[in-house]
C-alpha cells in the first residue's frame, strides 16, 4: 500500500486530502509543519509527498528543495497561490506538480497516480509510448504510426528531454539550461523556435498540440497519457 505525507496545517483541507486517499486505497500521514514532516520523514518511507507552501515554521520553497534533495521522492505543491511565477519557483525547486486550492478529488488523485507512474520502474524503460508517438532512447528514433520522424539532434534531445518527465511541466528555464546551460542566456526564442518545428513534424494540428503541451508563463508538459 502506497504510503501519502501530507504536509498542510490548515485541519479542513488536510483531513479532505486524507479521507480522499484513504477512500481510493492509498494510507495517508499528515504533518501539520515542516519538524513534524521531517520526523515522519525520518521515521519511515513513503512514495510521495503533498506539500502546502505556507507552513507555520518554515519556508515552503527552502523546505520542498531540503526534502527532494534528501529523500527524493515526489512532491505535489498544493497551495492557494495562483500566481504563474509561484508555480514556476516550485517546480524549479524540484516539484512534480503544482494544484491550486480549491481542487476537487479527482484532479487530486489523477495528480498523485500520475506522480507514482513517472516514479515507477516504467521511468527506466528504453522507449516511451503515448498514443502514436514512440521514442526508442537507444536507437535516439522517434516514430508516429509507427513512421519515423526526422528530427534534428537538437530537437530531439528536447523531446527526450520532456518524455523522460513526461506528465510533469518543465519550466522555460529548466529545459533551456538541461539544453543549453549558458550559450541559452535566458534568451526563451532558441526553445520557442525549437518547439514550433518539433510540432510541425509531430502534431496533426501543431496550433492544438496533442502530445506536448503549454502551461501557459511556466514551459512545456509531455503527454503520458491521451
Amino acid at each position: 500500500m502506497n504510503r501519502i505525507l501530507i504536509v498542510e496545517d490548515e485541519f479542513s483541507i488536510s483531513n479532505f486530502m486524507k479521507t480522499v486517499l484513504e477512500g481510493d486505497g492509498y494510507a495517508a500521514e499528515v504533518a501539520t509543519c515542516a519538524a513534524q514532516a521531517r520526523a515522519a520523514l525520518a521515521k519511515e518511507p513513503f512514495a510521495a509527498m503533498l506539500l502546502d507552501l505556507g507552513l507555520p515554521d518554515a519556508d515552503g520553497m527552502e523546505l520542498l528543495q531540503e526534502l527532494r534533495q534528501r529523500y527524493g521522492l515526489p512532491v505535489i505543491v498544493v497551495s492557494a497561490r495562483t500566481e504563474e511565477s509561484d508555480k514556476v519557483a516550485a517546480l524549479d525547486c524540484g516539484a512534480d506538480d503544482y494544484i491550486t486550492k480549491p481542487f476537487g478529488s479527482p484532479e487530486l488523485l489523477a495528480r498523485i497516480r500520475a506522480a507514482l507512474r513517472r516514479a515507477g520502474p516504467a521511468a527506466q524503460e528504453p522507449r516511451f509510448t503515448v498514443g502514436e508517438l514512440t521514442i526508442d532512447y537507444e536507437k535516439h528514433l522517434v516514430t508516429l504510426a509507427g513512421q519515423p520522424v526526422h528530427l534534428t539532434a537538437g530537437e530531439y534531445r528536447l523531446v527526450e528531454l520532456l518524455s523522460r518527465h513526461a506528465g510533469r511541466v518543465l519550466t522555460y528555464d529548466r529545459i533551456s539550461e538541461a539544453m543549453w546551460g549558458d550559450a541559452a542566456g535566458g534568451n526563451s526564442q532558441l526553445l520557442r523556435v525549437n518547439m514550433a518545428n518539433i510540432r510541425r513534424k509531430l502534431e496533426q494540428n501543431p496550433a492544438e498540440p496533442q502530445y506536448i503541451l503549454t502551461e501557459i508563463g511556466v514551459g512545456y508538459r509531455m503527454r503520458d497519457v491521451l
